[in-house]
């Protein structure tokens, strides 16, 4: 019971130092349910959700492919070796209400050559790459020979690409099927300059406050002592001073005449 994969090839695009995903699509063309499981030859690389299942007649499943986040890209020559294996098999009429896991070891006690493989292959692109008239990337340099499959390990995070002097390890194995979520931007919280600058803002704000209530107060006290005294100068409206009493001018006048006259007859 073969089964169709889509794409031919898993393509991650640079830059590295975050998760990478690709869907790989596994059809069932066939008239019968079958079972599926993904493996790799880098499984601490990679993250596969769901990494097994059951594929009705006719219908196809898709299947979440992550790349590990690296503590740095490869060189830009750097050719990926890893590699995927998809295996298949037909589910009978007595499997038919079996669990995945009691399938596969049934198929692998029993019946091992019933098991279809088909092989994919990674290839780590550049953040602009050149495209071949045949379809493929283009790389500077020939692709060293790919390493024997590995086995497995849980710890599968932020692992560098390996290196050609890399020891080689011998049993394909099947990838972690804990999905690791790409890493979700942090919300961007206020500074300590911004909450200073605020605190400021708001000083200044109480501070005018606070003069503005002086100054009204001053004024009003202002206002009061000049109502008063402008009471005080009406009530004193009307009242002239009075000047020191003296002979008055008319009499001084008769006064001066008659001494004269006395002056002019008697003497």
């Amino acid at each position: 019971m073969s089964i169709e994969l889509h794409p031919p090839e898993l393509k991650f695009k640079r830059p590295f130092d975050r998760e990478t995903v690709q869907k790989l699509y596994i059809k069932n063309p066939n008239s019968a349910p079958v079972a599926f499981k993904v493996k790799t030859t880098a499984p601490k690389q990679y993250c596969v959700r769901p990494n097994s299942g059951r594929i009705e007649a006719g219908q196809d499943v898709e299947v979440a492919v992550l790349l590990q986040a690296m503590r740095e890209d490869p060189p830009a020559d750097f050719r990926c070796r890893d590699k995927f294996l998809v295996q298949s098999v037909s589910i009978t009429a007595d499997q038919e209400f079996a669990n995945i896991s009691s399938v596969w070891q049934s198929v692998e006690k029993t019946a091992k050559d019933q098991i279809q493989e088909k092989k994919i292959r990674v290839a780590y692109l550049p953040a602009e790459v050149s495209i071949h008239q045949n379809g493929e990337p283009e790389v500077s340099q020939k692709a060293p020979s790919p390493p024997p499959y590995t086995s497995p390990s849980p710890d599968s995070h932020h692992l560098a690409p390996k290196s050609e002097g890399s020891p080689s390890r011998d049993t394909v194995s099947e990838t972690d099927g804990e999905h690791v979520e790409a890493h979700e931007t942090v919300p961007i919280s206020k500074t300590m300059a911004d909450q200073l600058a605020e605190a400021k803002a708001q000083i200044a704000t109480l501070s005018k406050q606070l003069k503005s209530s002086a100054t009204q107060k001053k004024m009003g006290d202002l206002a009061m002592e000049t109502k008063e005294k402008v009471a005080a100068g009406v009530t004193n409206i009307g009242r002239t001073t009075q000047g020191p009493e003296g002979v008055p001018v008319q009499l001084a006048a008769v006064l001066c005449l008659a001494a004269f006259l006395l002056a002019y007859f008697f003497f």
